[in-house]
Protein backbone atom coordinates (compact mmCIF):
# COMPACT_ATOMS: atom_id res chain seq x y z
CA UNK A 1 0.00 0.00 0.00
CA UNK A 2 1.01 3.50 -1.43
CA UNK A 3 1.91 6.15 1.06
CA UNK A 4 -0.82 8.48 -0.24
CA UNK A 5 -2.97 5.87 -0.29
CA UNK A 6 -2.94 4.97 3.30
CA UNK A 7 -3.12 8.59 4.24
CA UNK A 8 -6.43 8.31 2.44
CA UNK A 9 -7.90 5.56 4.15
CA UNK A 10 -6.77 7.07 7.56
CA UNK A 11 -8.34 10.22 6.39
CA UNK A 12 -11.95 8.77 5.29
CA UNK A 13 -11.63 6.40 8.82
CA UNK A 14 -11.47 9.93 10.64
CA UNK A 15 -14.27 10.69 8.72
CA UNK A 16 -16.67 7.78 9.56
CA UNK A 17 -15.66 8.33 13.47
CA UNK A 18 -16.94 11.79 13.56
CA UNK A 19 -20.41 10.99 10.98
CA UNK A 20 -22.46 10.79 13.79
CA UNK A 21 -21.38 14.28 14.80
CA UNK A 22 -23.31 16.10 12.37
CA UNK A 23 -26.55 14.60 11.47
CA UNK A 24 -24.04 12.69 8.74
CA UNK A 25 -23.84 9.15 7.63
CA UNK A 26 -20.98 7.55 5.50
CA UNK A 27 -21.45 4.08 4.17
CA UNK A 28 -18.64 1.51 3.78
CA UNK A 29 -20.10 -0.68 0.76
CA UNK A 30 -18.51 -2.75 -2.03
CA UNK A 31 -19.12 -6.17 -4.13
CA UNK A 32 -16.74 -9.15 -3.94
CA UNK A 33 -17.09 -11.66 -7.62
CA UNK A 34 -14.58 -14.07 -8.92
CA UNK A 35 -14.65 -17.47 -10.30
CA UNK A 36 -13.40 -20.10 -12.77
CA UNK A 37 -13.72 -19.75 -16.46
CA UNK A 38 -13.63 -22.03 -19.62
CA UNK A 39 -12.79 -19.84 -22.43
CA UNK A 40 -13.05 -22.53 -25.86
CA UNK A 41 -10.66 -19.87 -27.80
CA UNK A 42 -7.93 -17.83 -27.34
CA UNK A 43 -5.19 -15.96 -29.20
CA UNK A 44 -1.41 -17.19 -28.28
CA UNK A 45 1.86 -17.83 -29.97
CA UNK A 46 0.95 -21.48 -30.78
CA UNK A 47 -2.32 -19.77 -32.09
CA UNK A 48 -5.66 -20.21 -31.00
CA UNK A 49 -6.04 -22.25 -27.64
CA UNK A 50 -8.68 -23.10 -25.18
CA UNK A 51 -8.05 -21.95 -21.69
CA UNK A 52 -9.20 -22.73 -17.94
CA UNK A 53 -8.24 -19.63 -15.61
CA UNK A 54 -9.20 -17.58 -12.39
CA UNK A 55 -11.06 -14.36 -13.49
CA UNK A 56 -11.68 -11.74 -11.69
CA UNK A 57 -15.27 -10.05 -11.86
CA UNK A 58 -17.41 -12.26 -14.33
CA UNK A 59 -20.63 -10.71 -13.41
CA UNK A 60 -19.90 -7.84 -10.84
CA UNK A 61 -16.40 -5.72 -11.03
CA UNK A 62 -14.81 -5.86 -7.82
CA UNK A 63 -15.05 -2.83 -5.83
CA UNK A 64 -15.10 -1.17 -2.48
CA UNK A 65 -16.20 2.64 -1.38
CA UNK A 66 -17.38 5.31 0.76
CA UNK A 67 -20.74 7.08 0.43
CA UNK A 68 -22.16 9.71 2.99
CA UNK A 69 -24.34 12.74 3.19
CA UNK A 70 -24.62 15.16 5.34
CA UNK A 71 -27.74 16.92 6.29
CA UNK A 72 -27.82 20.72 5.57
CA UNK A 73 -31.59 21.44 6.68
CA UNK A 74 -33.99 22.81 4.51
CA UNK A 75 -34.55 19.29 2.47
CA UNK A 76 -30.61 20.25 1.49
CA UNK A 77 -27.85 17.40 1.73
CA UNK A 78 -23.84 17.36 0.96
CA UNK A 79 -23.37 13.91 -0.94
CA UNK A 80 -20.39 12.30 -1.76
CA UNK A 81 -19.10 9.00 -3.61
CA UNK A 82 -15.53 7.64 -3.50
CA UNK A 83 -15.26 4.53 -5.25
CA UNK A 84 -12.34 2.07 -5.96
CA UNK A 85 -12.08 -0.66 -8.72
CA UNK A 86 -9.89 -3.62 -8.33
CA UNK A 87 -8.71 -7.25 -9.25
CA UNK A 88 -9.91 -9.57 -6.51
CA UNK A 89 -7.60 -12.21 -7.56
CA UNK A 90 -4.24 -9.87 -7.98
CA UNK A 91 -5.24 -7.28 -5.56
CA UNK A 92 -4.21 -4.86 -8.11
CA UNK A 93 -5.99 -1.32 -8.69
CA UNK A 94 -8.21 -1.69 -11.73
CA UNK A 95 -9.10 1.71 -14.10
CA UNK A 96 -5.39 2.61 -15.04
CA UNK A 97 -4.35 2.42 -11.01
CA UNK A 98 -6.41 4.53 -10.42
CA UNK A 99 -7.28 5.19 -6.52
CA UNK A 100 -10.89 6.04 -7.18
CA UNK A 101 -11.36 5.03 -10.83
CA UNK A 102 -14.99 4.24 -10.45
CA UNK A 103 -16.34 6.76 -9.05
CA UNK A 104 -15.14 10.19 -7.45
CA UNK A 105 -17.65 13.15 -6.63
CA UNK A 106 -19.20 15.43 -4.47
CA UNK A 107 -22.27 17.52 -4.83
CA UNK A 108 -25.47 19.03 -3.18
CA UNK A 109 -29.21 17.27 -2.93
CA UNK A 110 -32.04 18.60 -2.92
CA UNK A 111 -35.69 16.65 -1.95
CA UNK A 112 -37.82 18.52 -4.30
CA UNK A 113 -35.02 19.82 -7.41
CA UNK A 114 -32.61 16.77 -7.30
CA UNK A 115 -29.17 16.72 -6.84
CA UNK A 116 -25.69 18.97 -8.78
CA UNK A 117 -22.29 16.69 -8.52
CA UNK A 118 -19.22 17.57 -9.54
CA UNK A 119 -16.19 14.98 -10.39
CA UNK A 120 -15.70 11.66 -12.14
CA UNK A 121 -18.78 9.83 -13.06
CA UNK A 122 -21.51 8.11 -14.95
CA UNK A 123 -23.11 9.15 -18.20
CA UNK A 124 -26.79 8.75 -18.29
CA UNK A 125 -26.79 5.54 -20.63
CA UNK A 126 -25.21 3.94 -17.36
CA UNK A 127 -27.68 5.44 -15.05
CA UNK A 128 -30.98 4.91 -17.40
CA UNK A 129 -30.83 2.58 -20.19
CA UNK A 130 -28.29 0.24 -18.60
CA UNK A 131 -30.24 -1.08 -15.51
CA UNK A 132 -32.77 -2.52 -18.17
CA UNK A 133 -30.40 -4.70 -20.17
CA UNK A 134 -28.43 -7.75 -19.09
CA UNK A 135 -25.32 -6.40 -18.90
CA UNK A 136 -26.01 -3.49 -16.49
CA UNK A 137 -28.89 -4.97 -14.34
CA UNK A 138 -26.61 -6.86 -11.95
CA UNK A 139 -27.71 -10.53 -13.33
CA UNK A 140 -25.59 -10.89 -16.98
CA UNK A 141 -23.24 -9.08 -16.10
CA UNK A 142 -20.16 -8.33 -17.52
CA UNK A 143 -19.77 -11.07 -19.67
CA UNK A 144 -23.09 -9.98 -21.08
CA UNK A 145 -21.96 -6.50 -22.55
CA UNK A 146 -22.46 -5.60 -26.31
CA UNK A 147 -19.25 -6.20 -28.39
CA UNK A 148 -16.37 -3.96 -26.81
CA UNK A 149 -19.02 -2.38 -24.65
CA UNK A 150 -19.61 -0.20 -27.96
CA UNK A 151 -22.76 1.52 -26.05
CA UNK A 152 -21.59 1.95 -22.43
CA UNK A 153 -24.17 -0.24 -20.86
CA UNK A 154 -21.15 -2.25 -19.12
CA UNK A 155 -20.15 1.07 -17.95
CA UNK A 156 -16.49 0.90 -18.81
CA UNK A 157 -16.34 4.47 -19.85
CA UNK A 158 -16.28 7.37 -17.02
CA UNK A 159 -16.50 11.05 -17.61
CA UNK A 160 -13.37 13.31 -15.67
CA UNK A 161 -14.15 16.64 -15.07
CA UNK A 162 -18.37 16.61 -14.88
CA UNK A 163 -20.73 18.38 -14.32
CA UNK A 164 -23.87 16.83 -13.31
CA UNK A 165 -27.96 17.21 -12.40
CA UNK A 166 -30.21 14.74 -12.23
CA UNK A 167 -33.95 16.01 -11.06
CA UNK A 168 -36.35 14.50 -8.39
CA UNK A 169 -38.61 12.06 -9.33
CA UNK A 170 -42.57 13.28 -9.88
CA UNK A 171 -44.94 10.93 -11.60
CA UNK A 172 -42.65 8.15 -12.33
CA UNK A 173 -40.27 10.60 -14.34
CA UNK A 174 -36.56 11.49 -13.66
CA UNK A 175 -34.08 13.20 -15.98
CA UNK A 176 -31.01 14.34 -15.87
CA UNK A 177 -28.09 16.21 -18.26
CA UNK A 178 -24.01 15.89 -17.68
CA UNK A 179 -21.24 18.13 -19.06
CA UNK A 180 -17.63 16.78 -19.01
CA UNK A 181 -15.34 19.77 -19.51
CA UNK A 182 -11.58 19.03 -21.92
CA UNK A 183 -10.11 21.38 -18.91
CA UNK A 184 -8.18 22.50 -21.65
CA UNK A 185 -6.96 25.79 -22.64
CA UNK A 186 -7.94 27.08 -26.08
CA UNK A 187 -9.28 23.58 -26.94
CA UNK A 188 -12.92 23.61 -25.48
CA UNK A 189 -13.86 20.52 -28.18
CA UNK A 190 -10.99 18.91 -27.74
CA UNK A 191 -11.93 15.53 -25.69
CA UNK A 192 -14.95 16.86 -23.73
CA UNK A 193 -18.18 15.37 -23.60
CA UNK A 194 -21.88 15.72 -22.51
CA UNK A 195 -24.99 13.55 -21.53
CA UNK A 196 -28.98 13.54 -21.43
CA UNK A 197 -31.43 10.82 -20.32
CA UNK A 198 -34.97 10.46 -19.11
CA UNK A 199 -36.36 7.49 -17.50
CA UNK A 200 -39.70 6.50 -16.62
CA UNK A 201 -41.51 3.51 -14.19
CA UNK A 202 -44.80 2.63 -13.83
CA UNK A 203 -46.17 -0.19 -12.19
CA UNK A 204 -44.72 -2.87 -14.12
CA UNK A 205 -43.19 -1.32 -17.07
CA UNK A 206 -39.55 0.73 -16.66
CA UNK A 207 -38.86 2.99 -20.18
CA UNK A 208 -35.34 4.59 -20.39
CA UNK A 209 -33.70 6.78 -23.39
CA UNK A 210 -30.48 8.22 -23.12
CA UNK A 211 -27.71 10.09 -25.48
CA UNK A 212 -23.95 10.59 -24.79
CA UNK A 213 -21.17 12.61 -27.15
CA UNK A 214 -17.70 13.08 -26.95
CA UNK A 215 -15.47 15.04 -29.20
CA UNK A 216 -11.66 13.54 -29.32
CA UNK A 217 -12.75 10.58 -27.03
CA UNK A 218 -9.21 9.50 -25.60
CA UNK A 219 -7.63 12.99 -26.65
CA UNK A 220 -5.23 11.33 -28.19
CA UNK A 221 -5.13 13.06 -31.95
CA UNK A 222 -3.13 16.45 -32.02
CA UNK A 223 -3.26 18.01 -29.31
CA UNK A 224 -3.07 15.50 -27.34
CA UNK A 225 -5.09 16.10 -24.31
CA UNK A 226 -5.44 12.56 -22.58
CA UNK A 227 -6.95 14.82 -18.89
CA UNK A 228 -10.00 15.69 -20.68
CA UNK A 229 -13.34 14.39 -20.08
CA UNK A 230 -12.48 10.48 -21.20
CA UNK A 231 -9.02 9.49 -20.99
CA UNK A 232 -6.99 6.92 -22.74
CA UNK A 233 -4.10 6.20 -19.97
CA UNK A 234 -6.91 4.58 -17.39
CA UNK A 235 -8.75 2.44 -20.15
CA UNK A 236 -12.07 4.75 -20.41
CA UNK A 237 -11.69 5.17 -23.84
CA UNK A 238 -12.82 1.88 -25.67
CA UNK A 239 -12.72 4.00 -28.89
CA UNK A 240 -10.17 6.54 -29.67
CA UNK A 241 -10.99 8.93 -33.01
CA UNK A 242 -12.78 12.38 -33.57
CA UNK A 243 -16.27 11.86 -32.27
CA UNK A 244 -18.38 8.85 -30.51
CA UNK A 245 -22.02 9.02 -30.63
CA UNK A 246 -24.57 6.76 -28.54
CA UNK A 247 -27.79 6.93 -28.64
CA UNK A 248 -30.51 4.33 -26.82
CA UNK A 249 -33.48 3.72 -25.54
CA UNK A 250 -34.78 0.41 -23.34
CA UNK A 251 -38.32 -0.81 -21.27
CA UNK A 252 -38.52 -3.61 -19.41
CA UNK A 253 -42.19 -5.29 -18.00
CA UNK A 254 -42.37 -7.29 -15.09
CA UNK A 255 -44.67 -9.68 -14.49
CA UNK A 256 -44.99 -11.77 -11.49
CA UNK A 257 -41.49 -13.23 -10.92
CA UNK A 258 -40.13 -12.90 -14.16
CA UNK A 259 -39.03 -9.85 -16.01
CA UNK A 260 -38.62 -9.24 -20.12
CA UNK A 261 -36.20 -6.71 -21.36
CA UNK A 262 -35.78 -4.54 -25.06
CA UNK A 263 -32.67 -2.67 -25.72
CA UNK A 264 -31.71 -0.82 -28.47
CA UNK A 265 -28.61 1.14 -28.95
CA UNK A 266 -27.13 3.13 -31.48
CA UNK A 267 -23.15 3.59 -31.62
CA UNK A 268 -21.46 5.45 -34.22
CA UNK A 269 -17.34 6.77 -34.42
CA UNK A 270 -16.04 9.19 -36.64
CA UNK A 271 -12.24 9.13 -38.05
CA UNK A 272 -11.69 6.07 -35.15
CA UNK A 273 -8.01 5.19 -35.03
CA UNK A 274 -7.69 2.60 -32.33
CA UNK A 275 -10.28 -0.06 -30.69
CA UNK A 276 -9.99 -2.17 -27.04
CA UNK A 277 -9.95 -5.43 -27.60
CA UNK A 278 -8.68 -7.73 -24.69
CA UNK A 279 -8.02 -5.28 -22.34
CA UNK A 280 -5.76 -3.75 -24.79
CA UNK A 281 -5.53 -0.82 -27.66
CA UNK A 282 -5.85 -2.88 -31.11
CA UNK A 283 -5.45 -0.36 -34.47
CA UNK A 284 -7.79 0.42 -36.50
CA UNK A 285 -7.63 3.34 -38.56
CA UNK A 286 -10.99 4.07 -40.72
CA UNK A 287 -13.58 6.90 -41.60
CA UNK A 288 -16.25 5.74 -39.94
CA UNK A 289 -17.42 2.64 -37.56
CA UNK A 290 -21.24 2.35 -36.60
CA UNK A 291 -22.74 -0.42 -34.05
CA UNK A 292 -26.40 -1.48 -33.89
CA UNK A 293 -27.32 -3.13 -30.59
CA UNK A 294 -30.49 -5.24 -30.35
CA UNK A 295 -31.18 -6.97 -27.13
CA UNK A 296 -33.86 -8.77 -25.70
CA UNK A 297 -33.33 -10.25 -21.71
CA UNK A 298 -35.62 -12.18 -19.45
CA UNK A 299 -34.89 -13.48 -16.28
CA UNK A 300 -37.66 -15.21 -13.74
CA UNK A 301 -37.17 -16.57 -10.02
CA UNK A 302 -38.03 -20.18 -9.86
CA UNK A 303 -37.85 -19.40 -6.17
CA UNK A 304 -36.91 -16.83 -4.18
CA UNK A 305 -33.32 -17.71 -4.17
CA UNK A 306 -32.91 -19.58 -7.44
CA UNK A 307 -33.18 -17.26 -10.58
CA UNK A 308 -32.58 -18.04 -14.22
CA UNK A 309 -31.82 -15.74 -17.08
CA UNK A 310 -30.75 -14.93 -20.41
CA UNK A 311 -30.02 -12.64 -23.45
CA UNK A 312 -29.66 -12.36 -26.98
CA UNK A 313 -28.09 -9.86 -29.01
CA UNK A 314 -27.82 -9.07 -32.41
CA UNK A 315 -25.07 -6.63 -33.25
CA UNK A 316 -24.97 -5.14 -36.68
CA UNK A 317 -21.63 -3.28 -37.63
CA UNK A 318 -20.68 -0.78 -40.49
CA UNK A 319 -17.03 0.19 -41.27
CA UNK A 320 -15.60 2.35 -43.73
CA UNK A 321 -12.02 2.88 -44.55
CA UNK A 322 -10.35 4.08 -48.26
CA UNK A 323 -13.45 3.99 -50.34
CA UNK A 324 -13.64 0.22 -48.76
CA UNK A 325 -17.07 -0.87 -46.77
CA UNK A 326 -17.44 -3.82 -44.15
CA UNK A 327 -20.40 -5.52 -42.41
CA UNK A 328 -19.56 -7.63 -39.30
CA UNK A 329 -22.05 -8.74 -37.36
CA UNK A 330 -22.16 -9.97 -34.29
CA UNK A 331 -24.77 -12.70 -32.80
CA UNK A 332 -24.41 -13.18 -29.07
CA UNK A 333 -26.01 -15.66 -26.63
CA UNK A 334 -25.79 -15.67 -22.63
CA UNK A 335 -27.54 -17.95 -19.97
CA UNK A 336 -27.33 -18.11 -16.21
CA UNK A 337 -28.45 -19.69 -13.60
CA UNK A 338 -27.94 -17.81 -10.19
CA UNK A 339 -28.46 -19.15 -6.10
CA UNK A 340 -28.32 -16.61 -3.95
CA UNK A 341 -27.07 -18.10 -0.37
CA UNK A 342 -28.61 -15.07 1.63
CA UNK A 343 -29.46 -11.19 0.68
CA UNK A 344 -25.42 -10.83 0.23
CA UNK A 345 -23.77 -13.63 -1.66
CA UNK A 346 -24.78 -15.80 -4.64
CA UNK A 347 -23.48 -18.39 -6.59
CA UNK A 348 -23.82 -18.28 -10.28
CA UNK A 349 -23.21 -20.44 -13.13
CA UNK A 350 -23.25 -18.46 -16.53
CA UNK A 351 -22.51 -18.83 -20.29
CA UNK A 352 -21.60 -16.52 -22.98
CA UNK A 353 -21.48 -17.57 -27.06
CA UNK A 354 -20.28 -14.69 -29.79
CA UNK A 355 -19.96 -15.65 -33.08
CA UNK A 356 -18.77 -13.30 -36.01
CA UNK A 357 -19.60 -12.72 -39.62
CA UNK A 358 -18.56 -10.45 -42.40
CA UNK A 359 -15.41 -8.82 -41.33
CA UNK A 360 -13.56 -9.92 -44.47
CA UNK A 361 -10.04 -10.02 -42.61
CA UNK A 362 -10.48 -7.29 -40.54
CA UNK A 363 -9.16 -9.04 -37.39
CA UNK A 364 -10.15 -6.79 -34.07
CA UNK A 365 -13.84 -6.52 -35.98
CA UNK A 366 -13.54 -10.66 -36.81
CA UNK A 367 -11.90 -12.15 -34.09
CA UNK A 368 -14.64 -12.85 -31.19
CA UNK A 369 -14.06 -10.96 -28.00
CA UNK A 370 -16.29 -11.72 -24.65
CA UNK A 371 -15.90 -8.94 -22.40
CA UNK A 372 -12.02 -7.69 -21.60
CA UNK A 373 -10.72 -11.58 -22.27
CA UNK A 374 -8.18 -12.09 -24.55
CA UNK A 375 -9.69 -12.82 -28.13
CA UNK A 376 -10.07 -15.66 -30.12
CA UNK A 377 -8.36 -16.96 -32.86
CA UNK A 378 -11.10 -17.20 -34.86
CA UNK A 379 -14.82 -15.79 -35.42
CA UNK A 380 -16.43 -17.81 -32.30
CA UNK A 381 -15.93 -17.82 -28.54
CA UNK A 382 -17.42 -19.09 -25.41
CA UNK A 383 -16.97 -18.74 -22.09
CA UNK A 384 -18.51 -21.00 -19.01
CA UNK A 385 -17.89 -19.46 -15.46
CA UNK A 386 -18.69 -20.51 -12.22
CA UNK A 387 -18.46 -18.16 -9.40
CA UNK A 388 -19.23 -16.69 -6.13
CA UNK A 389 -19.95 -12.77 -5.32
CA UNK A 390 -20.60 -11.34 -2.15
CA UNK A 391 -22.16 -7.69 -1.11
CA UNK A 392 -21.13 -5.62 1.66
Amino acid sequence: MNKAFATTLVALASTLGAAAHAQSSVTLYGTLDTGLDYISNQKSANGGKSNWMMESGNVSTDRWGLRGNEDLGGGLSAVFDLENGFNIDSGKFSNGGDEFGRQAWVGIASKQWGTVTLGRQYDFLVDFVAPLSATGSGFGGNIADHPFDNDNLNNDLRMNNALKYRSATYYGVTVGGAYAFSNAAGGFSNNNAYSLGAQWAGGPFNLAVAYLQINQPGGVNQPANTGGAVSSSDGDAVFTGARQRVLGAAGRYTFGAATLGLVFTRTMLNDPHQITQGGAYSTLNGDLLTFNNYELNARYAITPAFTLGGSYTFTDGHFSTGGQSYSPKWNQFMLQADYALSRRTDLYLEGTYQHVTGANGIAVLGNASIYSLAASSSDRQAVVAVGVRHRF
